[in-house]
């Protein structure tokens, strides 16, 4: 049986169509993706993200075994401050990419949905095997977890919520309540290349809080409604934000994608002497962005083709609503993965024309 956010009856009275998702099921669209995709691009969309693993992390070795698993360093890492990072196996291939965040007594991961009871997994096997001393709570279901972004999100949710949403830096967190009955915490993120925020906050009082933060979502000229998840992979694929499955797969190293940057081959960590490997001789495939000609969309799996030889994969496409320009990522020949490159997407038998160009194909203001 798929399981339900607690903004399931919200989503049926505004008029979502429910689809399965990573077991789950949740809303692909409301309106249509056009419509969900230019308003949060020019005022603000609320996406229920319940879904996405939440996982706490406290006692001595906590922080010990986040830098054995993760990427990333979180050494120095300060409290109210998130970071992302990848899981990797021991040959170096993505299990996950993450936002680990430091509160004051715990530590928090937010993982893919369609990983957590993989990564769950994996962590019990880890710390059987290190014998590092901490507790590990999936706090997944008993809470809920909403992405609202947009420009206007920022100065619309100031109104509701007693922190202070303008002063808070990008990737930094904060806890408060709601006349003193709802509590949450608030994260300066999101994953659309808008400004805007994460929220989370008990399941229980999560209906509750949707209808304050919502307002009256069915005026045509509302600051903020509901999106699905439909508009969220389009927004991301604007934004050059890499998808799991997609863009990151166990047999995809975070070099290779690109996020080198979220890599620390200074420490160890599960994978890092392939990781270093690949750093050294570079990458055989590096992940682009595409231009193509026309409006024919790359799907995922389309061949990419330089002077009749495959070079690549496409691993996301769409027709770009904000650029009106058909758009793509898709892993190539290093030697190849140069802006302005002229390469072909194959579309079922017929090669489309395409070039590499720089990501992210949107930036926010743009």
């Amino acid at each position: 049986m798929l399981k339900r956010t607690p903004f399931y009856d919200f989503h049926l009275k505004a008029g979502a169509r429910m689809v399965e998702f990573a077991g789950w099921e949740m809303p692909i669209i409301y309106r249509s993706i056009l419509d969900e995709h230019e308003q949060t691009r020019k005022s603000g969309s609320i996406f229920d993200v319940s879904h996405m693993g939440r996982v706490h992390f406290t006692g001595k070795d906590a922080a010990a075994f986040l830098n054995k698993v993760c990427t990333r360093n979180f050494a120095d890492q300060k409290v109210g401050v998130s970071r992302y990072s990848l899981v990797c196996n021991e040959a170096g291939g993505t299990l996950d990419d993450v936002i680990v965040s430091r509160d004051s007594k715990h530590w928090l991961m937010v993982c893919n949905a369609s990983n957590r009871e993989k990564l769950l997994k994996y962590f019990h096997d880890v710390r059987h095997n290190t014998g590092l001393d901490f507790d590990m709570a999936d706090n997944t279901e008993s809470t809920a977890m909403v992405a609202v972004q947009g420009p206007k999100v920022i100065e619309r949710l100031g109104e509701h919520l007693p922190v202070d949403l303008k002063g808070m830096k990008r990737y930094h967190f904060e806890q408060g309540s709601i006349m003193g009955l709802i509590k949450f915490t608030v994260f300066r993120s999101g994953y659309t290349g808008e400004d805007g925020v994460e929220i989370i906050l008990s399941s229980k009082v999560a209906p509750m809080a949707m209808k304050m933060l919502a307002g009256k979502m069915d005026k045509p000229d509302a600051t903020l409604k509901p999106a699905g998840l439909g508009a969220r992979d389009t927004l991301r694929l604007e934004a050059g934000m890499p998808l799991y499955g997609h863009e990151l797969l166990e047999t995809i190293d975070p070099i290779s994608a690109g996020l080198g940057w979220a890599v620390d081959l200074t420490k160890d960590f599960v994978g890092v002497e392939r990781l270093r490997e690949v750093a050294a001789a570079g990458p055989k495939r590096k992940l682009v962005g595409l231009e193509l000609e026309g409006k024919r969309i790359a799907r995922q799996g389309s061949p990419i083709v330089k002077d009749g030889a495959v070079v690549g994969e496409v691993t996301s496409g769409t027709l770009s609503p904000t650029l009106g320009k058909s758009i793509a990522m898709g892993y190539v020949d290093a030697n190849l993965a140069v802006e302005g490159t002229e390469l072909a997407a194959d579309l079922k038998g017929t090669l489309n024309a395409a070039k590499i160009v720089k990501m992210p194909f949107y930036k926010r203001g743009q």
